[in-house]
């Protein structure tokens, strides 16, 4: 049996027709930048998400700049972000020029420890960055509480957690500014690049439409140094169409998920991941932990099974910041976890009959 990483074929599939007639729309119409389908997107985005504004941008990394960028964060300014996470969120604030701060995570949600951001916090510390990793959210109580004691902004990177929720409230819009990925893999995915800034303030939304389209609200009239951060039409129509199914296409993702759960639970020698009491995980990804994770990857590559390492170089390790000056065992949980984990295949049409396979591999693999 052959089982992919992920599958976006059967996706697609659903919206073939009605995206071939919306994107023969946007062609006929010539409206290949922003416009109505765009708009229409980021309204329906933003109530999906219970917040007020939703600026679409041509790519996740994009919108982590543009959340850190339109609150001012410049050059000797500093952010503090998980270590472990995709390099993008640190793009953040390096295009801001801004020095990226790392801190371990938590040993069971796999991110950011609160307990561990307080030691990081400087005279230059501007913002913490939560990401919600693999599809569940960061514990923002506790981070909320440190970012107002210290008088920094809390912003969060959704990129992995769309309609995920932390206490019955969707991620983003739960601190000042959140950014959205809509890379193809994603639990919402375009048919290319896109992303979004979501917010609950007027101004800074006001701010972020105008960074993304150069600076200006009125052509040829520019009041910031901006950029061209915007979302193209067909990606926008693709996405509007694809919103509609994503609460049924999380739902799966959660009975995959807990059908991995079921069959591999109390496996030696694996962790499997755990849903933290606060929130409900969306399952972007399904990551279990092992000591041998290269052997036992190579062994489902060899019995058809595709598995995706997230992340296997912490952002401290990383070569691009080695005058940061990190060393390794900074970070244990960190480490442990890029050392460890595995990505088992998810998709929302993932089977019973794919997800036994692969559990009945790994027991196998783990006999040997």
């Amino acid at each position: 049996m052959q089982v992919p990483f992920t599958d976006l074929k059967s996706q697609n599939n659903v919206i073939r027709e009605e995206a071939l007639s919306t994107i023969a729309d946007i062609i006929d119409n010539s409206s290949f930048i922003l416009g109505k389908a765009v708009t229409d997107f980021e309204t329906a985005f933003a109530k999906a998400h219970e917040v007020k504004h939703c600026i679409a941008v041509s790519s996740g990394t994009d919108a982590n700049h543009l959340a850190l960028w339109a609150h001012g964060i410049k050059a000797g300014d500093e952010v503090i972000m998980p270590a472990n996470t995709f390099i993008a969120t640190a793009w953040g604030a390096t295009l801001c020029g801004a020095k990226p701060v790392f801190a371990d995570c938590h040993e069971k949600s796999y991110n950011i420890d609160p307990e561990k951001i307080e030691e990081k916090i400087t005279e230059n510390t501007k913002a913490i960055v939560a990401v919600h990793l693999y599809g569940q959210t960061a514990e923002l109580d506790l981070l909320r509480e440190i970012a107002e004691k210290k008088n920094i902004l809390l912003i969060e990177d959704a990129a992995q957690s769309h309609i995920a929720l932390y206490k019955g409230k969707k991620a983003g819009g739960l601190s000042s500014a959140a950014s959205f990925s809509f890379y193809p893999g994603k639990n919402l995915g375009a048919f290319g690049e896109g992303g979004a800034v979501t917010t609950n303030d007027d101004e800074l939304a006001r701010k972020i439409k105008m960074l993304r389209d150069h600076g200006s609200d009125k052509k040829y009239y520019h009041k910031y140094h901006g950029h061209n951060y915007r979302m193209e039409g067909i990606q926008g129509a693709v996405l509007g169409l694809k919103l509609k199914h994503l609460e049924a296409w999380t739902e799966k993702r959660r009975a995959a998920a807990a059908k991995y759960t079921e069959v591999l639970i109390g496996t030696e020698r694996i962790i499997l991941p755990e849903e933290m009491e606060y929130g409900k995980h969306v399952y972007h990804l399904y990551v279990i932990r092992i000591k041998n994770r290269d052997k036992l990857q190579k062994f489902l590559f060899e019995n058809g099974i595709s598995t995706g390492l997230h992340y296997p170089v912490p952002l401290h390790l990383q070569e691009c910041f080695k005058n940061l000056g990190y060393c390794k065992n900074d970070f244990p949980n960190s480490e442990t976890l890029a050392n460890e984990c595995l990505s088992l295949p998810m998709f929302p049409d993932i089977s019973d009959e794919q997800i036994n396979y692969v559990c009945d591999k790994i027991k196998h693999f783990l006999k040997g």
